[in-house]
């Protein structure tokens, strides 16, 4: 006799929805906890220490919960294989969930067993994604299995510092971690924005062009592979600056001016447009003009922050049946989580000895777009596709 499922719910219908909701309401508790150990208001033993927590949840905890519902939903459109849902889906959800709760039990857990619970997330997913790709001999798409066992090496290398295994190991994960997260949105945003375009501006052709989509993607392996291997300096400086010019080459092939009055798609460009700016501030931190930290964060808050947002935004109203249009608080959350952004890499350039209260700002900015996210699609995620249809 067949047992009932446990987790038959909506939420639990498909990848994205359970997914993105963790990573919603992740990047809210994860900052107001980072903020709270940042200013000295939380003290608590930790397995991380408060520096590496926060770069190791903010990408292998929020962004990956993004990662992951995208690909557990994409990949049954590309394969028309099924993918994970209800229990196997939620005990997924709960291994994420418990690689971000149990660090907080370091001194009563076993840091081994810390470390064990939130490594094993990403070959978990792998494995899961990689089984529809391999049934349907979809093979070319196993190249995104290569790119989730790099973001699993480079936890592997911060968890090794963590347990004291090795020296100066961390830095270089977390260096890994965000290379290959924007090699990801890199790739995905040649398979995407082209398409997205289109079906949002009716009579929109875009001519894609394979040779740039290769350079834009290469160009950028190259910048952090010099990084990785501690080179910087002109050699930097020039790889920085071709991947400049041949990414801003590619968005300029897909723009159209209509871009700017449809907020599903000025949200991706715009978060493309911070990875570009990445790069230029990479350009100017290898001859030391601006500190690393400011390219950094322009990659992170700004590309993979406001990314994630909008895909999660559009990929959230077009797996329910919903027809693709931004409220308008969620394109408030657009503008503001791009603020947040501007106050966490630009304005501390012009006005560097405010930087806490920049900060600060960027806090707020964060977590009111979150809060919008959250609020308005909390529902769209835990309820039924309005269409009738499966997911």
């Amino acid at each position: 006799m067949k047992s009932q499922p446990i987790f038959d719910y909506p939420l639990f219908a498909l990848g994205f929805r359970a997914f993105f909701a963790l990573a919603g309401l992740a990047a809210l508790i994860l900052i107001v906890f980072w903020n709270a150990m940042f200013n000295g208001t939380l003290t608590a033993e930790h397995y991380f220490s408060n520096t590496y927590w926060h770069a190791h949840e903010m990408l292998l905890g929020y962004a990956v919960a993004v990662i992951a519902g995208f690909l557990l939903t994409a990949v049954k459109n590309w394969t028309g294989k099924p993918t994970l849902i209800g229990d196997p889906l939620a005990g997924l959800c709960l291994l994420w969930l418990y690689g971000r709760i149990l660090p907080f039990y370091a001194g009563v857990l076993p840091d081994a067993l810390i470390a064990l619970v939130d490594f094993s997330f990403l070959p978990a997913l792998a494995y899961q994604v990689s089984k529809p790709i391999i049934e349907a001999k979809q093979y070319r798409n196993l190249f995104f299995i290569g790119l989730l066992l790099l973001l699993a090496l480079g936890n592997g290398l911060i968890h090794i510092e963590m347990l004291g295994l090795q020296d100066n190991t961390a830095a270089t994960g977390i260096q890994l971690v965000v290379a290959t997260i924007i090699i990801l949105i890199l790739v995905i945003a040649g398979r995407v924005f082209p398409f997205f375009t289109e079906r949002g501006i009716p009579g929109t052709l875009i001519i894609k062009n394979p040779l740039l989509d290769s350079l834009s993607v290469a160009s950028a392996v190259i910048v952090f592979a010099l990084q990785l291997f501690g080179i910087s300096g002109t050699l930097l400086a020039l790889a920085a600056g071709v991947a400049v010019a041949v990414n801003a080459a590619r968005l300029a092939g897909w723009y159209v001016q209509r871009i700017l009055y449809v907020p599903l798609l000025w949200v991706l460009y715009a978060g493309y447009g911070w990875i570009i700016l990445g790069f230029m501030l990479t350009v100017l931190s290898a001859y030391s003009v601006v500190p690393s930290s400011l390219a950094l964060h322009a990659f992170t808050l700004g590309g993979i922050g406001v990314l994630t947002l909008g895909m999660m935004a559009r990929v959230s109203l077009g797996h329910t049946g919903r027809a693709m249009k931004a409220s308008n608080a969620i394109a408030i959350a657009f503008a503001l989580i791009n603020l947040a952004a501007l106050f966490r890499v630009l304005l501390p350039i012009a006005m560097p000895d405010w930087y806490e209260n920049l900060l600060y700002v960027s806090i707020l900015l964060w977590l009111a777009a979150f809060s919008l996210f959250v609020f308005v699609y909390a529902p769209i995620l835990t309820r039924a596709r309005i269409d009738g249809q499966e997911g």
